[in-house]
């Protein structure tokens, strides 16, 4: 099992001294996360992460996954959509399945523990139906700058009885919130299948396992299949790319049980992309295989995240540490991952041709590309790794449950 102490070649002595001090002083004391999948997605592979090392280090925190039928999912998934900026007819029937998932959920839930973390939209309105004898914070991964006004006004109902909001940015600190709202940067864990170091052997095997050819450089996205991450997009962009240099674009996507508007849209691009599925240009390969994602980031000659909405962006920062250059969107929190002409490229959502731009230089100028990753590499180390995670959720547990 992973130890703190396994990150003390990369990290240091000095952090992980000081993360053994904090956790100390949360001796005794039972943290639980509530958050609606296991699997699929970044908040899953973060709680997969944060969790183990908190236990590791003697803080005993627990994981409760929200248990809802179908339908609840697809309403929650139009309620991500709306916080991020989409129109939604907030029906009654849509609040009364939303409401009595979470209500049902509480009643075999039993929260007596010193603190409760609620992880998104989906178990929010918990703390509605619990008897609440601790803190209680709300983790929003998600981008809400500009959500629906009429959701807004209902989701901020349940906001309110929270204690504490943490947010990924600190542009989605929301005005009309009197309650206090913290920054805690999402981070990636180095030591994990999907970032670790991998032999040569094991990438040449991997590649073949999933007929992956290396003829041609690789433009890779590596996200779930989700309108914000904008797939059509994607090949509208290498559509110019490809006019300029001869490449091949790989979609590494995963699905998720709370996400059924994925297969909608997996569909939907295997119809668009026809023609250079057919020519071997572009492939569809599902990322649940962690070994495979790390290949992809590690061999691609870019990685591109052209998102329209972004909470985060976990992929910017997982290439980066991997040395590969990035071209992104500069939405959400992913110019807090970039240094723009530094450590990789920020692009307009909408402007594909300087999308393409971006792209199309980073192939051809291989001796850019490895001096943006090396420093990328670095950026990386210094801000967006599991121990600084993990140091900012024991600071926030400190002023919560001991200061």
């Amino acid at each position: 099992m992973k130890s703190l102490d396994d990150y003390l070649p990369i990290v240091g002595e000095k952090v992980v001294g000081q993360i053994y001090q904090k956790a100390h002083r949360l001796i005794n004391k039972h943290i639980v996360h509530i958050n609606s999948t296991a699997y699929g997605g970044g908040v899953a592979e973060i709680l997969n992460n944060l969790i183990v090392l908190l236990n590791d280090i003697g803080v005993d925190a627990g994981w409760r996954v929200l248990i809802g039928p179908s339908d609840f999912f697809s309403i929650t998934k139009k309620f991500h959509n709306g916080l991020q900026g989409n129109s939604i007819n907030l029906s009654n029937n849509k609040k009364r399945l939303y409401l009595e998932t979470n209500d049902r959920f509480s009643r075999f839930t039993h929260l007596d523990h010193d603190c409760v973390i609620v992880h998104d939209p989906q178990p929010l309105p918990l703390i509605k139906f619990n008897k609440k004898i601790q803190p209680w914070i709300w983790r929003c991964h998600i981008d809400i700058t500009h959500p629906s006004p009429e959701l807004w006004n209902f989701v901020k109902t349940f906001i309110l009885r929270y204690d504490l909001m943490v947010i990924s940015s600190e542009q989605f600190r929301k005005d009309d919130l009197p309650l206090e709202q913290k920054t805690i940067h999402p981070s990636i864990d180095p030591l994990s299948p999907k970032n670790m170091d991998l032999s040569d052997d094991l990438i040449a095997k991997t590649l073949k396992k999933f007929d992956i050819p290396m003829d041609k450089p690789l433009i890779t996205q590596v996200s779930r299949f989700d309108p914000w991450k904008d797939p059509e997009g994607v090949l509208k962009v290498f559509n110019e790319v490809k006019e300029k240099v001869d490449c091949r674009l790989v979609y590494c996507y995963n699905m998720a049980p709370d996400d059924p508007e994925g297969i909608i849209i997996y569909n939907k691009m295997k119809r668009i992309a026809g023609k250079y599925l057919e020519s071997g240009d572009v492939l569809f390969r599902l990322g649940d295989d962690q070994i495979l994602v790390n290949v992809l980031q590690r061999v691609s000659s870019v990685i591109l995240q052209k998102s329209i909405r972004e909470g985060f962006g976990l992929t910017v920062s997982e290439a980066q540490w991997k040395e590969t250059p990035v071209v992104a969107s500069r939405v959400g929190g992913i110019p807090e991952q970039v240094i723009d002409g530094k450590t990789g490229f920020l692009v307009d959502p909408q402007d594909i041709s300087g999308c393409a731009e971006k792209v199309v230089t980073l192939i051809k100028d291989k001796k850019l590309a490895a001096k943006m990753g090396k420093e990328a590499k670095e950026f990386v180390k210094q801000k967006f790794l599991i121990t600084r995670h993990l140091d900012d959720y024991l600071n926030l547990l400190i002023d919560v449950l001991i200061s």
